[in-house]
């Protein structure tokens, strides 16, 4: 089943290659592949979400479509602040796991810098209650994207 996902989650990605934003008709799509609605619908969910760098728009119908726009950078404060507001208060490790795959896959850290960040949050590194490692890792998140994008837009991303 996780190939099949892969499989579908790159066509999109080949599909969106020169074009921010694709249109789709999800039956046509499991025709494709093979495979039920539902599996396209579990691809979009868990693999074209705000947190990857995605926005969905789906209308329902005869004509209906689903349409993927990945999100642009050209504001980094307002994409920013779309992170910030997404973190809030309380985050788990995976969320906070699939902004920072959006954030290395944009380029706005390296492979390294990625890696740092995932070990800070870790749920080995938070030695709390469950409840309160969501909390805590959303504030060292929060801080560390504030430091990336203020990085990003001083051109200082070797600084160590």
């Amino acid at each position: 089943m996780a190939q099949l996902s892969d499989n579908i989650e790159q066509f999109i990605k080949d599909l969106m290659h020169e074009d921010a934003r694709v249109d789709l008709r999800r039956n046509e799509l499991a025709q494709h592949f093979g495979c039920a609605p539902s599996q396209i619908n579990y691809v979009l969910a868990t693999r074209f979400s705000v947190d990857h760098g995605y926005i969905i728009e789906s209308r329902r119908g005869g004509g209906g479509y689903v349409r993927i726009v990945r999100m642009q950078t050209r504001s980094e404060s307002g994409f920013l602040d779309m992170l910030l507001n997404r973190v809030g208060n309380s985050i788990s490790e995976e969320t906070a796991n699939a902004i920072i795959s959006n954030l290395a896959e944009k380029g706005m850290v390296t492979g390294n810098e990625a890696a740092l960040i995932r070990s800070a949050i870790a749920r080995s590194a938070l030695s709390l209650p469950v409840s309160s490692k969501n909390v805590l890792r959303a504030a060292v998140f929060r801080n560390m994207l504030i430091q990336v994008f203020r990085n990003y837009e001083e051109g200082k991303r070797d600084d160590v």
